[in-house]
């Protein structure tokens, strides 16, 4: 039986599994680095892994205009004239105890609209960003467990999902813009996983599910000069043994891409 096994981050109990980063400082459960390109930030925030508030802010209450007897008579006059020919006739489609202003209307001739999937407003802020494709391409992240630890965590997804990224790319006007790429944002091991081939294997999946999806290439953008439990996207040669290229080859920030045969 194989001790690997690989699942998507769809929900809540997925979204647990995220291994820790090697790095206490930051942390993948509450990185939004790559999806706000000018205040997103890698660093660990306890707070955000708690469930967001779902119950909205009440208004406080509409103050009543004071009664003003000298009115009357105009009010009486604006109130339009009542016709007693008009006849006020129920919805037939309006079940007992629903408000008609919130029922949509009925097309009796389609098909019942698909329930698409979704995590919830209440979840954590970055479930929600993981979870914003779910109902159209599918999920943005995956986990490799061994033995059903966790080991390694890969986010991913379209361009338009990481702002950052498509900033990357803004700096580059050769790389090609049509078809728009899917990106590989992060890519981790746990420190006693290193070495192993295991985030190779995890990439090879996210490769073929993301050609399953209709890409024809994918980018990831490493940072080349820092140390390696600060960078998301590994170095250029981890992404040359996948078979990826240097489509831009940059002594700092080199994009590396693969296109699907």
């Amino acid at each position: 039986m194989d001790p690997i096994r690989v699942v998507d981050v769809v929900d809540d109990e997925t979204f647990r599994l995220i291994p820790p980063c090697a790095d206490p400082g930051f942390d993948h459960r509450t990185c939004d680095y790559w999806e706000d390109a000018d205040r997103g930030s890698k660093a660990a925030r306890l707070a955000w892994l708690q469930p967001s508030s779902a119950a909205p802010v009440p208004a406080p209450p509409a103050r009543s205009p004071a009664a003003n007897p000298f009115l009357a008579d105009l009010e009486a006059a604006a109130a339009p004239p009542v016709n007693p020919f008009t006849v006020t006739r129920p919805n037939p489609f309006v079940l007992p105890g629903d408000d008609e202003a919130d029922v949509p209307a009925v097309n009796p001739f389609a098909p019942p609209p698909r329930e698409r999937p979704t995590v919830g407003a209440e979840a954590p802020r970055k479930l929600q960003l993981l979870g914003r494709g779910l109902g159209v391409a599918g999920s943005y992240a995956k986990i490799l467990l061994r033995d059903d630890v966790p080991v390694v965590f890969v986010q991913f997804g379209p361009l338009t999902a990481y702002p950052r990224a498509q900033r990357t790319r803004d700096l580059y006007p050769a790389l090609p813009d049509s078809p728009l790429p899917a990106v590989i944002t992060c890519i981790a091991s746990t420190a006693d996983a290193r070495h192993e081939g295991l985030a190779r294997r995890l990439v090879d999946v996210v490769c073929e599910d993301l050609e399953a999806r209709g890409f024809t290439a994918v980018e990831a953008y490493p940072e080349v000069g820092t140390r390696p439990d600060a960078t998301s996207a590994a170095t250029p040669a981890f992404w040359e043994t996948l078979g990826f290229q240097r489509a831009v080859d940059d002594v700092r920030f080199p994009v590396m891409r693969r296109e699907f045969a």
